[in-house]
């Protein structure tokens, strides 16, 4: 690729991301468009619809100054630790790109352009320069100038681990502060215990009590078994369904009327389309609180339960302890927040859970190998050889300057991305069926999924470009593998420069404008009224957290190799400063809590990145023919696995629980709390399952204003 093409492809994305802040910067400030663009503040009262006004047709940069002057305590206050700790991704990749793109665009760039090992950097036909001018190949082998390229490795190394640490260790503290300045919460005082063994004599509420009570007398208080309710939840959604759809008749008299007998319905009796729907609804609700009387049967009893605590100590002592002699009955987990239970499954025995853990890494395993055939069409756009040859009819049109610039330069990265988004809500689905029990967990582990499967996808298989068997004996043969890496890599820095741009820049982008809930928008107000409710959307971490890091990723990998790529990353990373920084203000509002139980992953996946970093010089340096360098690059890598344990030691216990300290200590400052007799009372009812809970749709089933029976 040459410069002229990056320049084609960076010259549009920057029109889009002009035209989305112009377009954002208007449509926000229209009343319609308040759920889409305000909907947080909009729930909270604090925005509301007004009159027309001149002023909201002409952009302005107001939602900017704004968000730039967030505090990290307001925004604490906002978004919770998580968003904090979210924010601090994007800080952290500022920090360590601005350092490394002043070594790389002032000292790596410049020497990359005095080689002549590919070609001589053409001043005067700037635009005409292929891009692997700026590249460690255009360095003459064996030249002592790759020392420069040497000891930049060493150098940004220590700064990331450096920022690694800190970072590590500020987060961790806030975890702490975060913890002690809590008041009690349901969930630290409460477990979860699946795979409860079954008797014939007893239920399993009686058995749970039983157990608990013996082991842990003093500590123990209360348990809650949890109910199969399945059948009551999809009746829950196909009545709210129905009242949807009686709201938009109401809204509409002119649909309100249907015929029903007759032939082919053509001649019948007309009757009230509200009335129909409403005799529905009146019955699914008789068929919920019959099921939800069923529910509370014995024989509907999972073989799971959240037990109750009278202290923090009590419910840890109780988690980290194996329950029983058989290690797979009686198992525990820490309870997340009633809020972030996700009620819809329960792997009621070890072996299912087992089973669907399985099951979920073949069908991910399988949508990873299919995901290579548009990376494989991606890269057949990045050659116009290959393309005349496929497609020769395509030749005469492939000749135009301008149309090969965008085929080569914006097409192919416009295609991945387009493939891309159908990832991260398969990923999120295939985890759901694990047999997780909050929200969290799914979240957090179908980040990783997006994250691992990014980086084979989008990563290796766009390095080694080729069919999976290929990609896969690259792979497996250990020895070569940093000889392939060396070669490959350097290879595809264009088509990473211009992926950046292209998906990075119009993602973060589109992020702001929110193309896809306008256009949902759109469709359903003629079918709404604005007293209608709506629901607050949270960040989806398994979508935005990946993201991020995959191009953290690439700027590592990328730095010596193809410091090019810097100013562009470091682009991406201050619009996604800005912009979510504005969407935790008016957009995002946390659906729950984990004090940045994520952090781990975003070191890990730096450490992976410098790893990747250290082999690829290792090979690159032996390629180049500077076996010196190459030799003394080996014990980096050693280094950075030395450290990376010792982070591990250090920090990540504090994200996996609380210690005896912490916990002790906030159980001795609840003794003097009063309010605490109130709280275990509240504490019995807050894991009741929302589909037990009674629910009232139709106007004539007062009836169902009772509780289910117990």
């Amino acid at each position: 690729m040459i410069v002229s093409a990056l320049l084609t492809s960076v010259g549009i994305n920057t029109a889009l991301c002009v035209l989305f802040f112009a377009l954002y910067s208007i449509l926000r400030k229209q009343p319609s468009n308040y759920e889409v663009y305000v909907p947080r503040l909009l729930a909270e009262g604090t925005s509301r619809r007004s009159r027309f006004n001149l002023k909201r047709l002409i952009p302005s940069p107001d939602w900017v100054a704004k968000a730039w002057r967030l505090s990290e305590e307001e925004l604490l206050s906002l978004s919770g630790l998580d968003g904090v700790v979210f924010m601090h991704i994007i800080t952290f990749s500022l920090k360590i790109f601005t350092f490394a793109g002043i070594i790389g665009i002032l000292v790596l760039l410049p020497v990359n352009c005095w080689g002549n090992q590919l070609q001589d950097f053409d001043v005067v036909d700037f635009a005409g320069n292929s891009l692997d001018v700026f590249t460690i190949s255009n360095v003459n082998s064996g030249s002592n100038w790759l020392w420069v390229h040497f000891f930049a490795v060493y150098i940004v190394t220590g700064f990331i681990c450096l920022q690694l640490y800190y970072e590590y260790k500020y987060i961790a503290s806030k975890r702490i502060s975060y913890f002690y300045s809590s008041k009690p919460q349901p969930h630290q005082f409460t477990i979860l215990v699946h795979s409860i063994p079954t008797s014939s004599s007893c239920s399993i509420s009686d058995s749970v009590e039983s157990f608990f009570k013996e082991l842990y007398p003093s500590t123990y208080l209360s348990h809650v078994v949890i109910r199969r309710t399945n059948k009551i939840r999809s009746l829950l959604s196909e009545a709210k369904n129905l009242c949807k759809r009686i709201t938009q008749l109401r809204s509409d008299p002119n649909q309100q009327k249907y015929k029903h007998g007759g032939y082919f319905g053509l001649f019948g009796q007309n009757d009230n389309l509200i009335d129909h729907y409403g005799r529905k609804l009146e019955d699914i609700e008789h068929n919920v609180r019959l099921k939800q009387s069923e529910a509370s049967l014995a024989g509907k009893e999972a073989r799971a339960a959240f037990v109750f605590f009278r202290s923090r100590f009590g419910a840890a002592t109780a988690f980290h302890l194996q329950q029983s002699v058989n290690p797979t009955q009686w198992i525990t987990e820490l309870a997340p927040e009633p809020r972030d239970v996700y009620w819809p499954f329960f792997s009621e025995t070890f072996m299912r859970k087992w089973i669907s853990r399985l099951v979920v890494i073949l069908v991910t395993t399988l949508f990873t190998i299919l995901f290579l055939i548009p990376v494989v069409i991606v890269q057949g756009l990045t050659n116009l050889s290959q393309l005349e040859i496929l497609f020769p009819f395509l030749a005469s049109v492939l000749t135009i300057k301008f149309v090969s610039q965008v085929i080569t330069g914006y097409l192919p990265s416009l295609i991945l991305q387009m493939s891309l988004k159908v990832v991260p809500p398969v990923m999120r689905f295939l985890t759901s069926i694990q047999g997780s029990i909050s929200l969290s967990d799914i979240e957090m582990s179908a980040s990783r999924k997006v994250l691992w499967f990014t980086i084979w996808n989008v990563f290796f298989a766009t390095v080694f470009s080729g069919s999976f068997l290929h990609q896969l004996s690259v792979i497996l043969d250990l020895k070569d593998i940093p000889g392939k890496l060396a070669v490959a890599v350097p290879a595809q820095a264009s088509f990473f420069i211009t992926y950046v741009a292209t998906t990075g820049w119009t993602s973060v982008s589109s992020e702001l404008f929110r193309i896809i809930p306008l256009i949902v928008s759109l469709i359903k107000r003629p079918f709404t009224r604005p007293e209608d409710e709506f629901e607050v959307p949270s960040l989806p971490p398994h979508r935005d957290v990946p993201r991020v890091l995959f191009f953290g990723l690439l700027g590592i990998t990328y730095f010596f190799l193809a410091p090019l790529i810097l100013p562009f990353l470091l682009v991406y990373f201050c619009l996604a400063y800005i912009i979510f920084r504005n969407q935790f203000i008016n957009v995002y509002a946390p659906k729950y809590e984990t004090a940045g139980k994520f952090w781990p992953i975003v070191h890990d996946s730096m450490i992976f990145a410098l790893v990747l970093m250290h082999i690829i010089a290792v090979g690159t340096f032996a390629l180049k023919k500077l076996s010196s360098a190459s030799t003394w690059m080996l014990p980096l890598p050693v280094l950075t696995l030395l450290f990376n344990q010792y982070c591990r030691k250090r920090f990540l216990p504090i994200f996996t629980a609380y210690s005896a300290e912490s916990l002790i200590k906030k159980d001795r400052e609840d003794q003097n709390d009063t309010t605490m007799a109130e709280f275990y009372d509240k504490l019995v009812i807050a894991y009741k399952d929302p589909a037990l809970l009674p629910i009232q749709y139709s106007p004539n089933s007062d009836s169902l204003l009772s509780p289910p029976v117990t």
